[in-house]
């Protein structure tokens, strides 16, 4: 093998799972795909249509696209819990996903501030209102719940980065991890000024949930920088790790470099333009060389939570176009996946990620008409790619790639 190359169509799903009833029941009747192409139905979209997009989407819309005899196929379910973007992507480089708790920051404050005091660290507790608090470490760094996303799966490490290197913040930040049990805690940090902006943007939710307004801190404007760490994420597991066992680098483009761990690889990151981001993957499919690519295209993901569906179909086929020439300067000994980490349904009434299953579309040359079946997991992309390199497997999913050499010599 000497390319590889994953493309995610970020919140571009095929149709709700089977557990949606009992697990997020506003996705019911989700269908991104469907729906956008039955809305539309003189989009075309070529080059996914060649791939096997309708073949995988599983029924003829009320559009001029067609399924594809020769395409080779399967769709896959997400094993983790919710819809999730940051969870989708470790699920894709291999991780089996733990079920994470949902609580509100206060519930875990003073076993933070123990292990953050034990560790040498400043503690301050600050009230904000109705008796909840945040914590203050070093007079700047605030922890706290996520005020942005669906309570009590996140917490935020927030910090001014004019007071303290992002280094210390991102050690305080395990130390956070290791202590909780929620989704997902995001380690971030801006050139603010002042510490004063991080007091000046604490608010709290509900009555329970207590933390700093980012956007209204100012983290976002100057030196962002940010680090995501997933719970029951292990890099050392991962698909980028053991290809780097193995000599084989690894590529990111775009939003999956902002949030999966690849320290030895190369990292397109803060990326969110389409155009850019394939124009980068086709001069990494270029380059001489193995290389494991994967890219996320961010802006169907974006669209899908502006409910905008006339931009999803544009952003389609922009990429479209680019799958085209992708798939021209790919030779003998390379492989392409197009599929997506979740849904994101515009037409269904809310704005936030749609638990559906992806679309698995695969291209090798020679090989046709093979059915890969509905997997369980977004890990056995993950899988497959250390097998096509002679890895070893990450921590989860099974390897498709002996079906991806399916009539080759």
């Amino acid at each position: 093998m000497k390319k590889f190359v994953v493309i995610v169509l970020d919140g571009f799903g095929i149709g709700a799972m089977d557990d949606v009833a009992h697990q997020r029941p506003l996705d019911i009747g989700a269908n991104t795909c469907g729906h956008i192409l039955q809305k539309y139905g003189l989009l075309r979209l070529p080059a996914l249509e060649k791939l096997g997009l309708i073949n995988a989407l599983g029924y003829q819309p009320d559009n001029v696209m067609h399924p594809n005899p020769a395409a080779n196929y399967g769709n896959a379910n997400l094993q983790h819990q919710g819809a999730d973007s940051f969870m989708g992507h470790q699920e894709i480089m291999g991780t089996r996903p733990d079920i994470p708790l949902l609580m509100p920051f206060s519930q875990v404050r003073e076993q933070v501030a123990s292990a953050l005091n034990k560790a040498g660290y400043q503690v301050e507790r600050v009230a904000v209102e109705d008796g909840l608090c945040y914590l203050r470490i070093n007079g700047c760094v605030a922890i706290g719940d996520n005020l942005e996303t669906d309570p009590g799966q996140v917490y935020n490490v927030t910090a001014n980065l004019d007071a303290i290197d992002f280094a210390t913040v991102r050690t305080i930040g395990d130390i956070v991890r290791s202590q909780v049990h929620v989704g997902r805690v995001i380690v971030f940090g801006g050139n603010i000024g002042s510490n004063a902006a991080l007091h000046n943007a604490a608010e709290t939710r509900a009555k329970r949930y207590v933390g700093i307004n980012a956007p209204k801190s100012g983290v976002y404007g100057h030196g962002f920088t940010v680090v995501h760490l997933g719970y029951g994420v292990d890099a050392s597991q991962q698909t980028a790790a053991s290809l780097h066992s193995s000599g084989v680098p690894t590529v990111l483009i775009g939003k999956v470099a902002d949030i999966v761990i690849n320290p030895h690889g190369t990292n397109y990151q803060g990326i969110s333009d389409s155009e850019e981001i394939m124009q980068l993957t086709l001069q990494a499919v270029e380059l001489p060389g193995q290389a494991f690519i994967c890219t996320n295209i961010q802006e169907t993901d974006l669209a899908g939570h502006a409910e905008n569906s006339d931009r999803y179909a544009e952003r389609l086929q922009v990429v479209d176009g680019y799958l085209a020439q992708l798939l021209a300067r790919l030779g003998q000994d390379d492989a392409l996946v197009v599929m997506a980490d979740h849904g994101n349904d515009p037409t269904i009434g809310h704005s936030r990620h749609t638990r559906e299953k992806v679309p698995l579309l695969f291209w090798r040359p020679g090989v046709q008409g093979v059915y890969l079946g509905e997997r369980s997991t977004l890990a056995d992309v993950g899988a497959t790619v250390c097998d096509a390199f002679g890895a070893p497997a990450p921590q989860n999913g099974h390897s498709f790639f002996p079906q991806m050499n399916k009539g080759q010599p």
